[in-house]
């Protein structure tokens, strides 16, 4: 018992660093392709997404985002499919430690592992469409980039995809209370994880300022390798860690001044496949804790958006998400990340305490 223990923790701990070290040493060339080629936004967007201006947001922002590649989030989704077929195949030469570190499993890691490219590659062909400044109106939105609408529709099919693998190949019908235990809902866990799902890449609004979101998530997949390994799914544990050890990486890049953002290529990747983890751990319920920074920077967006609907143009906030609102207060940049990542770590701590109830 020991003995496995032990090498399921080395097991990680080497994924872990794996992910961080190649996502690192993947950066130089990664930079240099974005930069060659200024994969960059050409303008800010002046509007918002219930309409209106964005004095606060084009002040603070004007610079960087013209000047800051998009396309960060290659880092991030290219690093586990390439790991795990790496150290699938060491693993076929027999030798034992490389049988050990393999973390390609069909009940695992299969799922998560392509809802990862799947979304990711939605969300490159929107970064793609952003710096080229594509302005078809049926296809980009104020921005540029892929419009809202079919962003929303491609999630959704993936999400179907996932929920019918759930319910009809897993079997999956129910949902874990912590503390109280599993309450059946039947067919109708299809729709709630579609629901979850789009829950969940709302949050991605949190990518808004340098490092934000880099540190957002690595506490969240962090808080889900925990509760995976606390399950037995170590191969799922391993996944959550080699994801967190690219978004460090990232995250080293992304102290301001941030050399590239994430991008939708990295937000959509990571919302998608939170949500699979969530559910591969029974744990869907815990998500809003664990995400708590993702559940206001999208509830402010809403709140926002219906107050100047129903408000006659009236604000709650002086700038959405909330840490555009900070911003917009005058809190430094560094400040606001820093007390939200704080913010961040706290809650996933106290999610993963609540989920262990179970």
């Amino acid at each position: 018992m020991v003995e496995a223990l032990s090498v399921n923790a080395i097991k990680l701990s080497v994924l872990g660093f794996a992910g961080f070290l190649f996502a690192f040493l993947l950066t130089p060339g990664l930079t240099h392709i974005l930069y060659k080629y200024r994969l960059w936004r050409k303008s800010v967007r002046t509007k918002a997404l219930g309409g209106g201006e964005l004095p606060f947001f084009q002040k603070f922002h004007e610079d960087g985002e013209i000047h800051t590649p998009r396309f960060g989030g290659i880092l991030i989704w290219i690093t586990p499919p390439i790991l795990a077929l790496a150290f699938f195949t060491l693993a076929q030469s027999g030798i034992w430690w490389f049988e050990k570190l393999n973390f390609l499993s069909r009940g695992q890691t299969w799922l998560p592992l392509a809802t990862l490219v799947a979304a990711s590659g939605v969300g490159f062909l929107d970064d793609l469409l952003n710096v080229l400044t594509l302005r078809a109106k049926a296809f980009t939105h104020f921005s540029g980039g892929l419009n809202l609408r079919y962003r929303f529709v491609l999630i959704t099919i993936i999400g179907l995809v996932g929920a019918w693998w759930f319910f009809y190949k897993l079997g999956w019908n129910s949902l874990h209370v912590p503390g109280v235990g599993d309450f059946v809902i039947g067919f109708w866990y299809i729709p709630v994880f579609v629901l979850v799902m789009l829950a969940t890449y709302s949050g991605g609004v949190i990518d808004g300022l340098d490092g934000l979101s880099g540190g957002t998530f690595a506490a969240i997949f962090g808080a889900f390798a925990a509760i995976s390994f606390s399950q037995g799914q170590i191969d799922l544990a391993a996944f959550c860690l080699v994801i967190t050890g690219a978004l460090l990486a990232f995250l080293w890049f992304n102290i301001p001044p941030a050399r590239f953002y994430m991008g939708e290529t990295g937000m959509m990747g990571l919302t998608a496949t939170l949500t699979v983890v969530a559910f591969l751990t029974d744990s869907v319920l815990v998500l809003p804790i664990i995400g708590f920074l993702l559940v206001i920077e999208s509830a402010s967006v809403i709140i926002q958006v219906l107050s100047k609907k129903l408000r006659n143009g009236k604000k709650v906030f002086l700038a959405a998400p909330i840490h555009h609102h900070f911003e917009a207060k005058g809190w430094p940049h560094y400040k606001i990340t820093m007390r939200f990542w704080i913010v961040g770590i706290v809650m996933a701590v106290i999610g993963v305490a609540i989920r262990l109830l179970g």
